[in-house]
């Protein structure tokens, strides 16, 4: 423990020192962010934690908000605590307390939470059950949960399925109280829990008066509020890069007090007999989700959109289309092979013309 908060500090002050730095940036007797490189690009604070096996940062507009910069690093230590909440690598976490006493009694969470596992269940009944959080088993048995891939027999993963799906689960709102219906099941909210992070980062933000910033989570998770300066109402630009070809961005989406995420088994998978298994798991199968290449969605808030990427990569293209002519907030874009099999191909739903553009390929001239 003491090692991570060692760990900690030196973020802390990397910070405040980046913080430092953008403020002296500003024109003398002013008080105005007037710091831009060369050409005219406004400079950017940036400060950054590891937390949720990957690296958050957030992004401010240097000199627009004096307490922005200290307002950023308790969002940071907010991710942290609930990175200690939500995570099933500690057994001190509340979902692991959850998990090994739910099936016995029910339990009761902390309020945010109990939302949070409300939020799923209600996701998981209207993806029909491509997304869930009881994974936990499936994740085991093909060895993902220690990134130590390996092909489960059909009845380790018969024996698996028993006990997932969101209807295990008995949330009772009047108690905050959840209650597994079965033993063997498991919480497990990797699917979910950095746009959660992301969403409860914003609300602090907010509430400390910033109100222009990007906050992201290991790249993957993205929410944006205001606007990147000097664009006065045009967000903040995200890349989607191509799941084939990690260094290339095949898109840009523009960002503007929304969220977005983007699910791929890219560099999770591992290889047996010839054939590539990743690690986004068909809850209603037990296998693999395959036929996607990656799925980026768009949504009001960084949980849904967290938990409807790995939705949509599990559905498909059709699934996913569907989905968001259900929901008008939510908007899309799916990379998939082309029928034909020659090249990726690129499918969205949800999205107006200026809300994205996909970009010249690699080496074009425009």
């Amino acid at each position: 423990m003491s090692e991570r908060r060692t760990s900690n500090r030196r973020e802390f002050l990397r910070g405040k020192a980046a913080a430092k730095a953008a403020a002296g940036m500003l024109d003398a007797g002013t008080g105005e962010a007037s710091g831009t490189r060369e050409g005219g690009e406004p400079y950017l604070i940036q400060l950054s934690r590891p937390a949720m096996a990957c690296r958050f940062e957030i992004f401010l507009n240097a000199g627009q908000y004096p307490d922005g910069p200290q307002a950023a690093l308790e969002a940071l230590d907010l991710v942290e605590r609930l990175e200690d909440q939500l995570t099933v690598y500690r057994d001190t976490s509340e979902v692991m307390h959850v998990n090994r006493y739910a099936a016995g009694e029910p339990i009761a969470v902390e309020p945010r939470l109990f939302a949070l596992l409300a939020l799923a269940v209600k996701l998981s009944q209207e993806t029909a059950g491509a997304f869930d959080i009881t994974t936990g088993p499936l994740t085991k048995v093909w060895g993902f949960y220690r990134r130590a891939g390996a092909v489960p027999t059909v009845d380790a993963i018969d024996e698996a399925l028993a006990a997932v799906g969101a209807g295990h689960l008995i949330l009772d709102a009047e108690q905050g109280t959840i209650h597994f219906a079965r033993s063997g099941v498991e919480l497990n909210l990797g699917a979910i829990g950095k746009g959660y992070a992301l969403d409860r980062a914003a609300e602090l933000l907010g509430a400390a008066g910033v109100g222009d910033f990007l906050l992201h989570g290991g790249q993957s998770s993205v929410l944006a509020r205001g606007s990147q300066a000097p664009r006065a109402s045009g967000g903040w630009s995200v890349g989607v890069g191509d799941p084939l070809r990690p260094a290339v961005r095949l898109a840009e989406v523009y960002l503007r007090d929304r969220a977005l995420a983007t699910s791929g088994a890219s560099q999770q998978f591992f290889r047996h007999a010839g054939k590539r298994y990743g690690h986004i798991l068909d809850p209603r199968t037990g296998r693999p989700a395959e036929g996607v290449f990656s799925a980026t969605v768009v949504a009001p808030a960084a949980a849904e959109a967290d938990a409807l990427s790995t939705a949509f990569y599990t559905l498909g293209v059709d699934g996913a289309v569907a989905y968001c002519q259900d929901h008008p907030r939510i908007g899309m874009l799916l990379v998939h092979p082309r029928e034909d099999g020659s090249s990726v191909e690129i499918t969205t739903a949800g999205l107006a013309e200026d809300d994205w553009r996909r970009l010249p390929p690699a080496g074009s001239a425009g």
